[in-house]
């Protein structure tokens, strides 16, 4: 936010993302509400449910027509998600719409980005290797994730099962062998 100097940063999660029609998702009220605690407190970061609340698949050129014509607007991509733009629905319209701000993510080059969006603008931050679906699949192991998301989430993540599969906690769970032994 303050890097682009913006006055606030909306987080949108996607209500039906018509791009992951194939894999099963969390349901958008409970993703909608895990954006909610990791950004409370923060000022200057607000959650914007439109998406969610939006009916059918959600696209985000829609989402941008919603605002305001005269109201300058940017979108914070991962450069995995800007590479892509050229599949999304009416992309010439979203990045002549919204300016591009690309956070670097491992395994795509920001050449990459600048070949379909020259206009994008790299922000200068820390690759982080961490992603929703390693998150997921951490937790769905029962591998430790707890400091890889905002305190809150992780208690929501925990008291709704979300992923459950294996022994939950923040550890790997142990055999009754193990808990036994001294």
């Amino acid at each position: 936010m303050a890097q682009a100097q913006l006055d606030r940063v909306l987080f949108m999660p996607a209500g039906d993302p018509w791009q992951k029609t194939d894999r099963t998702l969390t349901p958008a009220p409970l993703r909608l509400e895990m954006v909610r605690l990791a950004v409370a407190g923060v000022e200057g970061f607000e959650v914007d449910a439109r998406e969610v609340e939006r009916e059918g698949p959600t696209y985000t050129i829609d989402s941008l027509d919603s605002f305001p014509s005269d109201e300058d607007l940017f979108l914070i991509l991962g450069a995995d998600a800007a590479a892509r733009i050229p599949t999304w629905r009416r992309w010439e319209e979203v990045i002549a719409r919204a300016g591009i701000l690309v956070v670097p993510r491992l395994g795509t080059d920001m050449a990459q980005v600048a070949e379909v969006v020259p206009s994008a603008v790299a922000l200068d931050m820390a690759i982080l290797e961490v992603s929703a679906t390693g998150i997921r699949s951490m937790a769905a192991s029962g591998d430790a994730y707890r400091f890889l998301v905002a305190p809150p989430v992780f208690e929501f993540i925990e008291s709704k099962s979300l992923y459950a599969k294996a022994p939950r906690g923040d550890r790997v769970g142990v055999s009754n062998e193990q808990e036994d032994s001294p």
